[in-house]
């Protein structure tokens, strides 16, 4: 029997693709986080964003993966225009597959087109796959360094943690 190839379509996120998106999340990090995309999805969905940055990828009609970014201007004393990778996410079946190429291709073009001249995102040190990805698409460590202070709910600095 032969295989028959299916469409890919990268297109931007909607709603409707609230539930597949918790789903795929879930399916690599082995929790659900429902809040997280619904803030989430509410904040990229506001009308007066006037550039798409967040998109899925569907592999014959079924949403397959998802890239959630944003475009920033001015932000931390950085004055060129930036976008961010939020988070990107692929269901583990269809990983390896050249999709997640496929979604930032698109996000690419987008941003390009607004003239953003650097993309940035933030990667657990000790992710390895996830970080052997985004070396293959082009990222290399930046010039900026991430600081952390950890405080208690009353707000009091945890000192020497």
């Amino acid at each position: 029997m032969k295989s028959e190839k299916k469409e890919i379509v990268v297109r931007p996120i909607s709603m409707k693709d609230y539930d597949r998106i918790v789903e795929i999340d879930a399916g690599v990090l082995g929790r659900r986080r429902f809040n997280y995309y619904r803030r989430k999805m509410k904040k990229i969905l506001d009308t007066e964003q006037p550039l798409v940055t967040s998109l899925v990828v569907e592999v014959g009609g079924k949403v397959i993966g998802f890239i959630m970014g944003s475009v920033v201007i001015g932000e931390f004393g950085v004055s060129e225009t930036t976008a961010t990778i939020e988070t990107i996410g692929v269901d583990p079946e269809f990983q390896r597959q050249g999709l997640a190429r496929a979604m930032m291709g698109e996000f690419f073009d987008k941003i390009r087109s607004a003239g953003v001249e650097r993309v940035t995102t933030q990667v657990r040190w000790n992710d390895v796959g996830l970080l052997k990805f985004f070396d293959k698409v082009g990222f290399t460590p930046a010039k900026t360094l991430n600081l952390d202070l950890k405080i208690d709910r009353s707000g009091l600095v945890l000192e020497g943690q």
